[in-house]
């Protein structure tokens, strides 16, 4: 059977806004006396906002200090500043092969879906020029969050395609663990060891070597 739908992460994937949600945590972190670097930022890849923010009070053995209601106001005062940021993303911005990629899909009529727990990645899609290339963005609210495959999930169903003839591109260690969980062709994009201990079937060290071709040979649906 061909192939029905490919599933993309947004971070890491699309294009870079890592850099932004580490200067916007690290700004957040040290408002409450609470230090992170950029090693420990890698951790909070391709999870939720107040999973990212839990896991920054551990890191800073402060969990017990804030009410849920405090937590919400601290991740609000992150993605205040975070969206701030984004004001200096634009289309050029989208990683090498990704506009190509989604093209190629696009002629063939194979749906793009947007499989990110980023809530602001209608905004992201948009400064990007991309937001027409998707057939569906999955809504991450009330969605467990990677590892967990819910958000892989739904963004197939909303397409009417079957997970296991589905391929999803991720570059963090939770969404190549969230793609093999929904049964589907799991692809990752940086550093193969890591990747591939996670369950990746094919890894490429950068976006540019992606394409429709060697992707439908890789998963064997051509």
């Amino acid at each position: 059977m061909k192939l029905q739908a490919v599933l993309f992460d947004l971070d890491g994937v699309i294009t870079d806004t890592a850099e932004y949600h580490y200067l916007a945590w690290k700004q957040m972190a040290e408002n409450i006396g609470i230090g992170i670097d950029r090693e420990f930022n890698e951790a909070l890849k391709g999870i939720s906002r107040m999973e990212s923010l839990e896991r920054i009070l551990i890191h800073g053995n402060r969990a017990q200090d804030f009410t849920p209601n405090q937590r919400t106001v601290l991740a609000q005062e992150k993605n205040e500043h975070y969206i701030s940021l984004l004001t200096q993303l634009l289309p050029e911005h989208t990683y090498p092969g990704i506009g190509e990629l989604l093209e190629q899909l696009k002629q063939e009529k194979v749906p793009a879906v947007l499989a990110s727990a980023s809530k602001n990645a209608p905004r992201i899609l948009t400064s990007l020029g991309l937001e027409e290339m998707f057939q569906y963005m999955v809504s991450p609210d009330g969605i467990p969050g990677k590892p967990a495959p819910d958000i892989f999930l739904n963004g197939a169903e909303a397409v009417g395609a079957d997970p296991r003839y589905c391929i999803g591109i991720e570059d963090a260690q939770a969404g190549i663990e969230a793609i093999k969980a929904a049964g589907m062709y799991a692809v990752g994009i940086g550093e193969e060891r890591v990747l591939r201990i996670a369950g990746a079937n094919i890894v490429y060290e950068s976006t540019a070597e992606l394409n429709l071709s060697s992707l439908l040979k890789a998963a064997s649906m051509e």
